[in-house]
Parts: structure tokens; C-alpha cells; sequence
């Protein structure tokens, strides 16, 4: 394996929708609540979703340190794939970034989203860490689906005539 394949893949499936998996990825105000966990904060997110588009958003740490995570997109086929490069600042990821390649199949009313990071700048302990932080990064992404889909439904339910 050369280091540019070293990584690792994350397989998940979300009780929702493609759509809405995709929305969680691609809007700033999703993107902020589900990228770190309830401990901390996003803020300053802004996504240019398409190739070519750059994308930053700063984490507060509960600590109040900060990480200026930073990146480019290089394949958006909505809603079904996404290929961006993410940075968090240190010296080594700004010359050559880290890539996420995200895959997002629909299984009936459930998605199925394939995660790899990639890109060999890091050993494979640090891999294995990053790779227990991304999984806790989609446990707040799967509450941040099921609190939309919630408020979708209650919505629909409330505007529907009686």
C-alpha cells in the first residue's frame, strides 16, 4: 500500500433519507452542528459546494483552543458523492491535504454512506484516532438527521388539513 492509499473507510447507515444526508454535508448551519461533536462549536462554516469550491469553518474545543479546518472540493454529484480535501492548520496537511471521499447510497428509506479518508500524511495510529473521532462526528450527524427528519414530519403533520 503506498502512504497515499493508507486511511481509512467508515461504513454507516442513517435512518434517512439520500437527500437529507446530503443536506447535512453541503449546508453551513447542518454541516456546523454535526462536524465535532456536542462538545464543541463550529463557527464561520461556509461551504462553495462544487468542484473547485473552497470550504472553512472554525472549531472552539471545550478547552477553548481553536482548529481552523479548511478545504476544497473535487467531485460534487448530488446527491450521491462527494470528494473534498480538509486541512486542520498543522504544517504537514497545509502542504498536502487530507481527502474524504463520501458515497451516499440510497437503501429504501435509509442511506448508506461510505467514508475514506485518505491521503498517507498521517501513521496509522494517528489514522486509527482520527478514524474513532470521525465515527463520533456521525453519531452527532445521526441525531442531527433524526432531529430533521422529526421536524419535518411534526411539520407536515401540523399543516395538514384536519
Amino acid at each position: 500500500m503506498t502512504d497515499h492509499e493508507r486511511g481509512y473507510t467508515i461504513t454507516r447507515t442513517f435512518a434517512a433519507p439520500r437527500e437529507l444526508v446530503w443536506e447535512a454535508w453541503t449546508t453551513p448551519e447542518h454541516f456546523a452542528v454535526w462536524f465535532g461533536t456536542a462538545a464543541t462549536e463550529m463557527r464561520d462554516v461556509e461551504l462553495d459546494v462544487r468542484p473547485g469550491g473552497a470550504w472553512h469553518g472554525t472549531m472552539i474545543l471545550p478547552d477553548g483552543g481553536r482548529i481552523d479546518w479548511h478545504g476544497t472540493y473535487h467531485e460534487v454529484i448530488e446527491p450521491e458523492r462527494l470528494v473534498l480535501d480538509l486541512s486542520d492548520g498543522t504544517p504537514v496537511l497545509d502542504e498536502d491535504h487530507e481527502r474524504f471521499t463520501v458515497t451516499l447510497t440510497a437503501v429504501g428509506d435509509a442511506t448508506e454512506m461510505t467514508l475514506r479518508q485518505s491521503g498517507g500524511h498521517l501513521t496509522d495510529e494517528q489514522y486509527e484516532r482520527t478514524k474513532v473521532g470521525t465515527n463520533s462526528f456521525l453519531d452527532t450527524m445521526e441525531q442531527l438527521l433524526h432531529d430533521q427528519l422529526k421536524m419535518r414530519h411534526d411539520g407536515s403533520e401540523a399543516g395538514a388539513p384536519g
